[in-house]
């Protein structure tokens, strides 16, 4: 007589809103992971243009440095982990850090090498991604590579 639950005599009925529920809780989860990569690259640098630029290598432990330009003051502003650094001598011992904390993750892997991205603006000079590499070579960090686009 009492309604509700399916009973000996019906059909069992599928519950769809703990599906929905489970799909929630993985869409929230897959969303925070994505996010952390996002970060660290700065949508407000226009990346030089390179036709022939290859995809990266995204099996090897990284650290990306964004180098701003800032066309009033012409000055270039250098950013890692979304912490500006105006002097570069924090900027290399940051690296350093980073440098420490990613060789213990590398060393597991087959390719042990820990290397520096430089995504630079494609109106910074010369000079500002140079200064970027000395800091690179201050923390002992030979291995360099530079991020552009392959098309507008």
């Amino acid at each position: 007589m009492a309604g509700g639950g399916g009973g000996a005599e019906g059909e069992p009925e599928f519950q769809i809103a703990p599906m929905i529920d489970v799909l929630l809780v993985l869409l929230i989860f897959f969303m925070s992971i994505t996010t952390t990569q996002v970060l660290k690259v700065d949508q407000s640098i226009a990346l030089p243009l390179a036709p022939d630029a290859l995809k990266k290598d995204s099996t090897r432990n990284e650290v990306i440095i964004n180098i701003r330009w800032d066309p009033a003051k012409k000055k270039a502003e250098y950013v890692l982990n979304e912490q500006v650094f105006p002097d570069l001598a924090d900027l290399s011992k940051a690296i350093a850090g980073a440098k420490k904390t990613g060789e213990t993750k590398v060393t597991t892997s087959d390719n042990s090498s820990f290397r520096v991205v430089i995504r630079g603006d494609r109106d910074a000079s010369a000079l500002s991604v140079s200064l970027a590499m000395n800091a690179a070579a201050e923390a002992g960090i030979s291995d360099i590579s530079f991020s552009a686009a392959n098309k507008d």
